[in-house]
């Protein structure tokens, strides 16, 4: 029998398909998050199942007690407490091992936080690159946004609104202040979608605010960042000038002097950085 990937409603509870609410009512047993909040949605639809915890801390364990079950014959519907499981959610596990041991596996369409904060962004929907929740390291935050620079697509991130704004200044110190949008609370009482700058939505964020939040920042877009002096276009430049044979030192005041607020230090690792990646690229 199979493992059924039920998207569940992200605020409102009529946000559920007629076909997601047959998947749960003839599932053996029911895998989610949190059982409380899982229960608020199959009491709102009388619908009366097992359910198991599946969560971030034991997705492991509790995967392989579910692929027990699929084993048996059971069907077995997984949940997260909002969305699409397997998204920035736990999911990802009990999939793999359902796919390395042949069980049939259904995923259904439904409610999800991404394509409506698309949607309301004012940015363009498409194309986008969507990568959910930054990490929590700065190092690795840093890293990954250097990674995101140069693309030109809008770029999707879950973020929470604890730690929002300090990611959103080591964007900033990325990207430069690109245009940003913040969607939150979506499909709910309280749903906002405001279109502004990177350091506007940091310093809102700073100052409190609570929900779920998608944010949404612009893609690289060269003309723009060549003629606003934004900070994002800084490490596009290394590259040529390196080729050009300008020394560390060089790169690094010409940097500095055209680019302010940046960082010396982090500069001077850009160029390492870069300098490997083209010995690297000679080498093979």
């Amino acid at each position: 029998m199979p493992l059924i990937l039920v998207p569940t409603p992200i605020g409102n509870l009529e946000d559920i398909t007629l076909r997601a609410l047959r998947a749960l009512r003839g599932a053996d047993v029911i895998a989610c998050e949190d059982t409380r909040t899982t229960s608020i949605l199959l009491n709102r639809y009388n619908i009366k199942k097992r359910l198991v915890s599946y969560h971030a801390h034991n997705e492991r364990s509790s995967g392989i007690n579910l692929l027990d079950k699929l084993l048996e014959g059971k069907t077995v519907a997984l949940v997260s407490d909002a969305g699409t499981p397997g998204i920035s959610d736990p999911g990802y596990t009990i999939l793999k091992l359902a796919l390395e041991n042949s069980i049939e596996i259904d995923a259904l369409p439904g409610p999800n936080a991404l394509l409506p904060a698309l949607l309301l962004s004012g940015l363009p929907p498409y194309p986008f690159f969507f990568y959910g929740f930054p990490p929590e390291k700065e190092g690795e935050r840093r890293e990954l946004f250097s990674q995101l620079l140069s693309l030109p697509y809008t770029l999707c991130f879950y973020v929470s609104p604890h730690k929002g704004a300090k990611h959103i200044n080591d964007m900033i110190g990325v990207f430069g202040d690109r245009r940003a949008s913040i969607v939150r609370e979506i499909s709910k009482i309280y749903q906002e979608a405001s279109l502004s700058t990177l350091s506007a939505i940091r310093d809102r964020l700073g100052e409190g605010v609570k929900g779920e939040i998608v944010l949404l920042v612009s893609g690289y877009d060269k003309d723009y960042a060549t003629n606003t002096g934004l900070v994002n276009d800084w490490k596009l430049q290394i590259p040529e000038m390196l080729k050009n044979g300008m020394s560390v030192r060089d790169i690094t005041e010409k940097i500095m002097q055209e680019s302010k607020g940046v960082n010396k230090n982090e500069i001077k690792d850009a160029i390492l950085d870069e300098k490997k990646r083209l010995l690297d690229t000679s080498c093979n």
